[in-house]
């Protein structure tokens, strides 16, 4: 059974609570295999995908570098490693900016026609967006992993079946079942800071990200003070309202992109922000 796995990815906006089949309270951020919701607040580098047996031993390594704004969070970059090749890809405050911002195995605007024999193409759909699509056809046919770049924020997309992620561990929880586990593979998490902090990249995995930033195992992933308390606060003194947001938001038909998209563009007062849909 192929599974087509969207990871909202662009902002961490409030906590939320977990329920099998349903989202618990406040924005999603991640969405496990099993299509089911949870967020995490914590600015550091974090596991999102590991598979050493990817692609007959190649091997997969997908992490994530989040970064806190106020109460929220939002993935500043992300590293993708295949084989022996490393892409990192990350977006741009600035508005006028147009330039690609990736290193592949390190060397800012290298030549990037594939990673492993992956091809890898981008688009550019306006000065604000661009879009990275790593072809797995090669040995999983009409497969592939898609990177969406809108201004400063990451999301990321999978589209593949059990072949292709069916081994994968990390933050987005066990293929078959959609479980969080832990790093030994068998304690479940359902506090979800206590998951990221779990899955917080360790010296002994690669390292992604061309240059390092704090915190770095084992000094602790970063968390947003009073996130909820704060995001109420600021939220009263918002400038767009919720019927504005909601109002930019109708153009979409997903109902949790219309959730996601609402709340972005209050945390943000950004109501260019539906674009990142």
């Amino acid at each position: 059974k192929k599974h087509g796995l969207l990871l909202r990815l662009c902002l961490s906006l409030g906590l939320a609570t977990f329920a099998h089949g349903a989202d618990g309270g406040g924005d999603p951020h991640f969405t496990t295999w099993k299509n089911e919701h949870y967020e995490y607040h914590g600015q550091c580098d974090l596991v999102m995908m590991s598979d050493p047996k990817f692609a007959d031993d190649l091997g997969l390594d997908i992490h994530i570098r989040t970064n806190i704004v106020r109460y929220w969070s939002y993935i500043k970059s992300v590293g993708i490693r295949i084989g022996n090749d490393i892409l990192e890809i990350e977006g741009t405050l600035d508005e006028d900016d147009a330039e690609p911002h990736y290193w592949i195995n390190y060397e800012y605007q290298g030549d990037l026609d594939d990673i492993a024999g992956f091809t890898v193409t981008q688009e550019l759909p306006s000065v604000y967006k661009r879009q990275y699509k790593i072809d797995l056809s090669p040995k999983y046919p009409d497969q592939y992993i898609l990177v969406q770049l809108f201004k400063e924020f990451v999301r990321v997309q999978f589209h593949g079946g059990e072949e292709v992620f069916g081994n994968t561990v990390g933050l987005l929880g066990e293929y078959s079942t959609g479980k969080t586990f832990a790093r030994d593979g068998s304690t479940v998490m359902n506090d979800f800071v206590e998951l990221g902090d779990e899955w917080q990249v360790i010296p002994s995995e690669p390292k992604l990200f061309h240059e390092i930033t704090r915190p770095q195992f084992p000094q602790k992933c970063i968390q947003p003070e009073d996130p909820r308390g704060e995001r109420r606060r600021r939220l009263a003194e918002s400038v767009i309202s919720i019927d504005q947001a909601e109002a930019a938001c109708a153009q979409l038909k997903d109902p949790l992109d219309i959730k996601d998209c609402v709340y972005d563009i209050l945390a943000t007062q950004d109501l260019d922000m539906v674009g990142a849909f």
